[in-house]
């Protein structure tokens, strides 16, 4: 077995997910980049697959690369995730089935793929993205949807924790705050700023930064790592 690590991100193509990818072969590592519109990579390290996370076949097509390519996988990040802020009475069925779909089932997908590998290892780290809006609502972003799905993945954190602990693997999620990314226009920023204590919007580096934290604590599993510039805390 190769000794290079390897982790899988999900949602890899742009913004947060690309962030991830570039932190990890900072650290050295191998990455299989998954998003429905990935293009191929000319860095050797990175082998991109192309295809909906939350389809169980893509799925594990992604799996599969990274122990066909690399021998192996260390790590998985849920970073795939579809956010939509609006009242909650103006929820379309459609936007219902498309965030259940993206948000937990590339969530179970993946996630139940990537185990079986890791119990096979005897190793192995989870992480998934949420938003800190699960625990710390706000009427001025309203997102019950949000809530609900990034909810359920806060949730199963702590219980997959302690249920593959004994099996080497860790667990753990990086919540965060209101980030810098094409989705909020320029002239909503400074408002967006303001719903941080710190003053400001996050960045894709700082949402990695947690990652890699999350990466380089090993006594660390079933946490949630808020990366929201306090926001968690109050206000």
């Amino acid at each position: 077995m190769s000794t290079q690590k390897v982790a899988i991100v999900t949602g890899a193509s742009q913004g947060i997910g690309a962030a991830i990818v570039a932190a990890y072969r900072d650290l050295g590592w191998a990455v299989v980049a998954n998003s429905r519109s990935i293009e191929p990579s000319t860095d050797d390290g990175v082998r991109t697959v192309a295809g909906d996370i939350s389809d169980p076949v893509v799925a594990e097509r992604v799996v599969r690369a990274a122990i066909d390519e690399f021998g192996r996988v260390d790590t998985l990040v849920n970073n795939a995730g579809i956010f939509v802020a609006k009242p909650f009475v103006d929820y379309s069925t459609e936007d219902f089935a498309r965030m259940l779909k993206v948000n937990l089932e590339g969530f179970f997908h993946a996630t139940q793929r990537t185990t079986e590998a890791m119990t096979e290892q005897g190793s192995g780290h989870i992480v998934s993205i949420t938003t800190t809006l699960v625990e710390y609502a706000n009427s001025n972003v309203p997102s019950a949807l949000a809530s609900l799905t990034k909810g359920g993945l806060a949730a199963v954190t702590k219980s997959l924790a302690i249920e593959l602990a004994p099996r080497g693997i860790r667990v753990n999620a990086v919540s965060p705050g209101i980030i810098k990314t094409p989705i909020h226009p320029e002239e909503t920023h400074a408002a967006l700023a303001t719903l941080h204590p710190l003053g400001r919007m996050g960045t894709v580096d700082d949402v990695a930064a947690g990652v890699v934290y999350l990466e380089q604590a090993p006594f660390v599993t079933g946490e949630f790592l808020h990366v929201d510039g306090g926001q968690s805390a109050g206000n």
